[in-house]
């Protein structure tokens, strides 16, 4: 006679294995990382709004029925190079920390 292997139930999550974050809208279990998914659309999003930042500086000027306007509003008003500048260097730094933040260890609370 053939023996009957009973598959063992797992064991019930107790409330220390999971941990909860904006008033329980959001749980994971401890210890658990990034998946590697997300951490690769982090890159992929930083450097398509860097990308943005610099083709599209001082607007859509080569666009075939409105780059004429585009350009005459950048001649009237002027452009903010520096401005623009700085604002891609704040994203730098922000991708930057997202990016560490998401590539660290993992550590145990």
């Amino acid at each position: 006679m053939a023996e009957t292997k009973v598959a063992k139930e797992p064991e019930p999550e107790t409330e220390t294995d999971l941990q909860q974050y904006a008033d329980g809208w959001i749980s994971e279990r401890k210890g658990t990382g990034v998946p590697g998914f997300l951490k690769l659309a982090y890159i992929v999003i930083i450097a398509g709004v860097l990308g943005y930042f610099f083709l599209y500086m001082n607007g859509e000027v080569d666009h075939s029925t409105r780059g004429a306007l585009v350009r005459q509003f950048n001649q009237v008003t002027q452009s903010a190079p520096v401005l623009m500048y700085a604002t891609i260097a704040m994203v730098v730094v922000f991708a930057l920390i997202v990016v560490v933040f998401a590539f660290k260890a993992v550590h145990k609370d």
